[in-house]
């Protein structure tokens, strides 16, 4: 039987549902905030998501040293408490590096991991094999394949998937959005090929309705680590089958996901933790803030997920 084939309150459980993923808030140094960290984790803790994911790429883990990516990790589980599962990014360039950020992570009390295969010179199917069999042996954690080809420019072909899935730990992945469109063709594609009770969850926000009705097990949301409460309400929807429900909520986010597509979602995340009052955090250079010419548009996609 497969390691991810386990029963429900196994490895699987931290890769079902809405997982919140928020800014990693930190100076012009690129000190982490630990406060506004924890004031961030906080509030999406409280609205009841199902996981929360720090030091994903919403929570700007390229741009942090690996001291401060530890940091990171300690202040959102101090203030979680195990209240709920907190799934920990670890990738990283070297494979040293991303297996001892998961040693911390394990050591911390973190429940999961996710991984990207970071990478400069391209990397070929052996060499992110070899990388995820590492860091899932020497993290001991249940690991997220985290597949995003824009940021990270590696592919996760079906057959690649199905390697991965027979190392232990290795329980779930994280894909984009289909190009096609089609959620429940690929969703059965790969339910065909991978191993029972092995996780599929998405993320790219404004497909969260169709990945989720389509049966998907998870959603990985960066708006969720800033609106927690109307991402939950969308996901309960769509997991309920609730079809005209789902695209209510879903048409009162479409400012939103609009702005996400102009100007990518981490600009805006920061810029709204701004006008919310979590944070003063500016992204990290070379990313530049928000244009001020956008704020009208974002406090009234704010102002629109009020009515949800």
């Amino acid at each position: 039987m497969a390691f991810c084939a386990l029963t429900q309150q196994g490895q699987t459980m931290r890769f079902h549902g809405l997982s919140a993923f928020p800014i990693t808030p930190a100076d012009a140094d690129g000190q982490v905030l630990a406060r506004d960290l924890r004031r961030i984790v906080r509030r999406a803790a409280d609205e009841g998501v199902d996981s929360i994911c720090v030091l994903g790429s919403a929570g700007g883990f390229a741009y942090l040293d690996p001291d401060q990516r530890r940091a990171a990790v300690d202040a959102a589980l101090a203030e979680l408490d195990g209240a709920l599962p907190l799934i920990v990014g670890v990738g990283a360039l070297r494979t040293d590096t991303a297996v001892s950020l998961a040693r911390h992570a394990k050591a911390a009390g973190a429940d999961a991991l996710l991984v990207p295969p970071i990478s400069y010179t391209p990397l070929t199917d052996d060499e992110v094999f070899a990388h995820y069999a590492a860091i899932a042996q020497g993290g001991g954690l249940p690991v997220c394949i985290y597949n995003n080809p824009t940021t990270t420019h590696f592919t996760f072909s079906p057959d690649l998937l199905v390697r991965l899935s027979a190392i232990p730990r290795i329980c779930a992945v994280k894909m984009p959005l289909p190009a096609h469109g089609d959620f429940g063709a690929e969703i059965a594609d790969l339910r065909a090929r991978l191993p029972q009770g092995f996780s599929i969850g998405y993320s790219g926000d404004w497909g969260c309705a169709g990945a989720m009705l389509a049966g998907a097990d998870a959603f990985y949301s960066v708006a969720a680590g800033t609106w927690p409460a109307p991402m939950l309400r969308l996901v309960r929807a769509a997991q309920a089958g609730d079809g005209a429900e789902t695209a209510r909520i879903d048409a009162a986010f479409q400012p939103l996901w609009s702005l996400f597509r102009q100007c990518g979602s981490f600009r805006v995340v920061h810029r709204a933790a701004n006008l919310l009052g979590l944070s003063d955090a500016q992204p990290p250079r070379p990313i530049l803030p928000l244009a001020p010419d956008h704020d009208a548009a974002l406090r009234d996609a704010i102002a629109a997920l009020d009515t949800i």
